[in-house]
């Protein structure tokens, strides 16, 4: 099956999960430390990781980030686990590239559910290292972003959103399906997340402010 990095300091919750996770077939390394994620994914890469937010020393969110911008982890998937679930926590896991976003206490089952549908998802289209929209380079390989030679510096949701519009140029891309492709959940609190971000992806880059149409009530066009 797939080989999953669980990384939670709670004992007893990171080998309720580590027993499930084997029980559905899946190999499992557990830490409890998020300055170990890095080097052990760099060792022996994964291809999920279940993230816990509230970490000793380097917290989840830190390690998301970390992960997001190495290109050796910037395409391993992300659940965010943790006890706390205000809006604001889940916004800031997924804006910083978390996946999915699991608030404890948590069902087992459900969440090996979502590792399996995380794990069906299919991967990204390989696209040429360097990518050219106008005077926009995008470099997949360095997670870097420039505008006339200039470097623009994106979060790692709007590096992921700029990606996808332009790989899907010329489409009409409804709100539901930018959070489901770009984001990889369903977000209940609503779409304004992705207005958010294409409001920031205007300002950040000027020259999207006339390409980046916006299709009233349904979504955004790239043209």
């Amino acid at each position: 099956m797939a080989h999953i990095l669980v990384v939670e300091d709670d004992h007893d919750i990171s080998e309720l999960i580590a027993h499930y996770l084997e029980k559905a077939g899946h190999s499992v390394d557990r830490l409890a430390s998020g300055a170990a994620v890095i080097p052990a994914l760099r060792a022996r890469p994964a291809d999920l990781v279940i993230l816990d937010l509230m970490l000793p020393g380097m917290d989840g969110l830190l390690v998301c980030q970390l992960m997001r911008v190495d290109p050796a982890t910037a395409g391993i998937p992300i659940i965010m686990l943790t006890a706390r679930g205000e809006e604001g926590d889940r916004i800031a896991g997924l804006e910083l590239g978390a996946d999915d976003y699991v608030t404890k206490p948590f069902s087992p089952k459900e969440l090996v559910a979502r590792v399996a549908a995380r794990l069906r998802r299919p991967a990204p289209i390989p696209s040429a290292a360097v990518v050219h929209y106008g005077p926009i380079a995008i470099d997949a390989d360095r997670h870097t972003v420039t505008l006339d030679g200039h470097e623009v510096r994106l979060t790692a949701k709007e590096f992921l959103l700029l990606q996808y519009l332009i790989q899907h140029r010329g489409r009409v891309l409804s709100r539901d399906l930018l959070l489901t492709d770009v984001w990889g959940y369903q977000y209940t609190g609503g779409t304004r997340t992705v207005d958010v971000h294409i409001r920031r992806l205007r300002e950040k880059l000027p020259v999207l402010n006339e390409s980046i149409e916006t299709v009233k009530q349904f979504g955004y066009k790239l043209i």
